[in-house]
């Protein structure tokens, strides 16, 4: 007999994954190209420090509140969903039954097989079965807003600090330059990172990212320039 052992799956990253590649790119990219903008418009103002600042706590309560919002609407829908097929187990739960074995048949299974198999997780969770199987709900992907919500927020702080410490250190003749050419690299970094965690090709997961965040930060550059005042 093979002993049991725990595999680990790359769906169940997914929840805090998303999150957090969301809100580290969006941090990087979006602090970034105010930085450069601003620099581009008013080369030596003492302000650019205090607008990467703000953009950075902005953004992340910005991030924080929008993935809450978000995420709290998929759990309302999967908990109406789940309320419903409560309601419908207990008030027709040969129907239910014969839904889910329906669905077993539709997977490969024999109809007797799959009348078996549906009566045996009926018998110990019939609504975990319903969830999982008709539904579509399952424990590793379910929506967890505060979840979401941190992880939005903490990734989007610290993927904005590189730009905010950038903007600190490097002399105002120098801040654009230095602040794009940090951006990229991170962004590389960030991209190879995210597409290894979720079994993606890596070239691919870093060129994208590196791609965008340099339209985004050439765009604020022309910007700034066009218009010769902050942005």
């Amino acid at each position: 007999m093979h002993p049991l052992h725990r595999e680990t799956h790359l769906v169940e990253r997914i929840g805090w994954l998303r999150a957090a590649v969301l809100g580290a790119n969006d941090g990087l990219i979006s602090t970034s190209s105010l930085v450069v903008g601003v620099a581009a418009a008013e080369p030596h103002g003492a302000s650019i420090l205090v607008v990467a600042v703000a953009g950075l706590v902005a953004g992340a309560l910005s991030m924080a509140a929008g993935e809450y919002v978000s995420v709290s609407s998929q759990a309302d829908t999967e908990k109406a969903d789940m309320a419903r097929e409560r309601r419908e187990l207990a008030a027709a739960p040969e129907a239910e039954r014969a839904e889910l074995a329906g669905i077993y048949v539709a997977r490969g299974l024999t109809k007797e097989l799959a009348f078996q198999v549906a009566d045996q997780l009926t018998a110990r969770d019939a609504l975990g079965a319903h969830a999982r199987d008709e539904l579509g709900i399952h424990e590793a992907t379910r929506a967890r807003p505060i979840q979401a919500a941190l992880a939005s927020a903490a990734s989007f702080a610290l993927g904005a600090a590189p730009a905010v410490l950038v903007t600190a250190l490097v002399p105002a003749a120098a801040l654009t330059w230095g602040v794009i050419s940090a951006t990229l690299v991170l962004l590389v970094a960030l991209g190879a990172t995210a597409a290894r965690l979720g079994g993606a090709p890596v070239l691919r997961g870093a060129a994208r990212v590196a791609f965008w965040g340099a339209v985004a930060m050439g765009g604020s550059n022309a910007v700034g320039r066009l218009f010769g005042a902050p942005v």
